[in-house]
């Protein structure tokens, strides 16, 4: 697992200083860059050799708001990962309080940028994936 520490931004919010929905799916992305970076996994490098990691699924369940100005913790777990797909889980939780405060899933695969064709993942970037998430999915 990864956590990813974030605060909230007063432009991510509405008028009560709620999170906007919407921005939830941007902190599983920015904590799945980062669970990757932290592996050794460069999306840079990668977009380089022409490969991208576009999500094909995803889901959210909202249990608490989060607010402006409240630091969360967005916990990422890399569930499943072979040479089409990875599954990332996700728990969004107020450091303050410890309150669960959104869960996610995504579901990502690898294409080729230019044809958006599946493609598969080089072998020592997949087994990279899988070292790094071995704990995310015992």
């Amino acid at each position: 697992m990864y956590i990813y520490k974030r605060r909230v931004k007063f432009y991510e919010t509405d008028g009560m200083q709620v999170v906007h929905h919407a921005n939830y799916l941007r902190y599983f992305e920015e904590a799945r860059v980062e669970y990757l970076r932290e592996g050794g996994v460069d999306l840079t490098e990668l977009m380089e050799k022409g490969i991208v990691f576009p999500i094909v699924e995803v889901n959210v369940k909202y249990h608490q708001s989060a607010h402006y100005d409240e630091v969360l913790l967005i916990k990422t777990c890399l569930r499943r990962v072979d040479r089409a797909r990875l599954d990332f889980d996700y728990e969004v939780v107020s450091e303050k309080t410890g309150a669960l405060l959104t869960t996610g899933h995504t579901v990502n695969t690898y294409t080729d940028m230019k044809t958006g064709r599946i493609v598969r993942l080089p072998k020592e970037k997949l087994t990279r994936l899988i070292d790094i998430s071995k704990g995310d999915r015992e």
